[in-house]
């Protein structure tokens, strides 16, 4: 098995990180949240070459999957995950891209398979721990790889910060449940990417974000 590596693409008005994360020595893995710019995002692909097994989706927001449905055609292959709780929000990614006015076509997404806690989901080598993390959206899912100490956390964690909870969906109680009951108990070391900004690891989130300051695993 290779080492686990990462890759980030920067897209939409959002900036939202589209993450390809890959094995160093086979050169194969997935795409997390094509929110757009599927051209900028195949292009990364092919400068990286690495050959994509799947799309994985943390949730249903347009950042995140908003050029989900073209880069599946694109590279003929499955769109998994979020969480069947995300299904109407997937169902209704054009309604969506009207009320943010955004002006680049957006197609609504059907995952060919949807995911729950305490399934698995893979590339080679490379398995990863699904948790299903509400709050910022019913259904978030995180993707951890206990090998690499490492999580796709989307946005339920930032650096400094957690997900907005005012969007429709959003609870605030649920999402620091979320963190506090299934991110932090993983341990300090774990780093982690994130849908916005930069990753980090969740010891200093525990010790110094001021929205988990007095939490813990």
């Amino acid at each position: 098995m290779g080492t686990l590596k990462a890759g980030i693409i920067p897209v939409t008005p959002f900036q939202q990180n589209c993450a390809i994360l890959y094995d160093e020595e086979t050169m194969r893995g997935v795409v997390v949240d094509p929110g757009g710019e599927v051209e900028r995002i195949r292009e990364a692909i092919d400068k990286t070459g690495v050959t994509i097994d799947a799309i994985w989706l943390t949730h249903g927001h347009i950042d995140h999957a908003g050029g989900a449905m073209d880069l599946k055609e694109a590279l003929g292959v499955d769109i998994i995950g979020p969480h069947e709780d995300d299904r109407e929000m997937l169902l209704n990614l054009e309604t969506q891209a009207q009320m943010f006015g955004l002006s680049e076509p957006v197609r609504n997404v059907t995952p060919d398979r949807f995911l729950a806690e305490g399934e698995t989901v893979a590339f080679g080598d490379h398995s990863f721990q699904v948790f299903h993390c509400p709050g910022h959206a019913p259904g978030h899912v995180v993707f951890y790889n206990p090998d690499a100490k490492f999580a796709h956390v989307g946005d339920v964690l930032f650096n400094g910060s957690i997900g907005r909870t005012d969007l429709p969906g959003g609870d605030h109680d649920a999402l620091i449940r979320s963190i506090k009951d299934k991110l932090l108990p993983l341990g300090d070391d774990i780093g982690f990417l994130c849908g916005h900004g930069p990753g980090g690891r969740f010891g200093d989130e525990r010790r110094d974000n001021p929205f988990l300051v007095g939490q813990s695993g």
